[in-house]
């Protein structure tokens, strides 16, 4: 699920003025927010990690860090979705900014009716991969939970000579009743 137009805050990175100045147009017009405007890649990573914009544009060629150093660099962080807006449609560079982590690639010259779409798409991609980022987090997190409550259930088993039923059953009671995640009473039986 994308944010509305009208809640997407968009960074502005190009070397030209009157391309930045015509984008911002575009942008607002479509109800997006732009947040800052900037002329080269160095500040576009800087102000992706202050502003952390819903999405970043970036021009591949700029003074300083090139768009495609800072796109890998923003979204190596997951600061933003990354939109790449360039002249060049060297197949070569299309699959450099897929692998920097690029979220969509517009050619200029470009049209309103190319840009949305583009945009759409990238925030789009950008929430399905938060959100498995965030799953495979949450997954990582009961795995570990599971492994330090079979080494308690094991400790339990081997000292007092219990089945591993009876086991996770004193675990359970005793996370219900110091109110603590059966984690950190696994943890504690551990430790003692």
């Amino acid at each position: 699920m994308t944010a509305e137009p009208h809640e997407t805050r968009v960074l502005i990175a190009e070397d030209e003025a009157i391309i930045r100045l015509d984008l911002r147009e575009m942008l607002e017009e479509e109800g997006y927010d732009v947040a800052a405007e900037v002329d080269n890649g160095d500040d576009a990573v800087r102000l992706a990690n202050e502003l952390r914009p819903d999405l970043t544009i970036l021009d591949i060629k700029m003074p300083g860090t090139d768009g495609l150093t800072a796109a890998r660099e923003i979204v190596s962080h997951r600061w933003s979705a990354v939109l790449i807006l360039t002249a060049f449609s060297q197949r070569e560079l299309v699959k450099t900014a897929r692998e920097a982590g690029a979220y969509a690639y517009v050619v200029k010259p470009f049209q309103k009716a190319d840009l949305v779409p583009a945009i759409e798409v990238a925030l789009g991609r950008f929430t399905e991969v938060q959100s498995l980022e965030s799953e495979i987090e949450d997954l990582n997190e009961r795995l570990e939970s599971r492994k330090v409550i079979d080494r308690a259930k094991g400790k339990l088993m081997d000292v007092e000579g219990v089945s591993e039923t009876e086991a996770f059953r004193r675990i359970q009671q005793e996370a219900m009743r110091s109110r603590l995640s059966m984690r950190k009473v696994a943890e504690r039986i551990i430790s003692e």
